[in-house]
């Protein structure tokens, strides 16, 4: 436990902080074999949970916000890079309006961990993180669930207007 904390910490001085406030990562020895597709319907589920839980609507899954939310986890995965700014310099924003949806809002990302709960537990977390899952104002969502050739699993949640 002791040296799981101390590998986390260590982690954390390495990487600059995220547009939106704190990273959060977790080990790869965290991380467990689930399918993509359960990770990102559980990333679904918990993060509705919390929002209804603290007075908001649940979100709709948008196809597009998904697309733009798998295709940054992949550029991480595939890169080992771990990081709001994503392939030739792009913003979340960027990648959103790419994707072809006109309305972005925030970006959460996260690596590491081996479940959907894990995952918005750790983003409920965080202050920016848990701002952006509890923005009332957003209606609809992307996640995007992909592991790295390592199988370390690489987490990106785009939200929409």
């Amino acid at each position: 436990m002791r040296s799981s904390i101390l590998r986390r910490l260590a982690f954390l001085a390495m990487v600059p902080v995220a547009l939106f406030g704190i990273v959060v990562v977790a080990t790869p020895a965290e991380a467990a074999a689930t399918s993509w597709q359960t990770l990102q319907a559980d990333i679904v589920t918990w993060t509705n949970h919390q929002r209804t839980r603290h007075g908001c609507r649940a979100l709709s899954v948008d196809a597009k916000l998904v697309r733009a939310s798998r295709d940054h986890s992949a550029w991480m995965a595939r890169t080992g890079t771990f990081s709001h700014v994503g392939n030739g310099g792009s913003t979340f924003d960027a990648r959103i309006r790419a994707a072809g949806y006109t309305k972005p809002a925030a970006e959460n990302i996260a690596w590491g961990y081996r479940s959907g709960a894990d995952v918005v537990n750790a983003w409920m977390k965080s202050p920016g993180h848990r701002a952006n899952i509890l923005n009332c104002q957003v209606t609809k969502f992307g996640v995007g669930a992909v592991y790295a050739a390592n199988g370390n699993p690489y987490y990106t949640q785009e939200f929409g207007y």
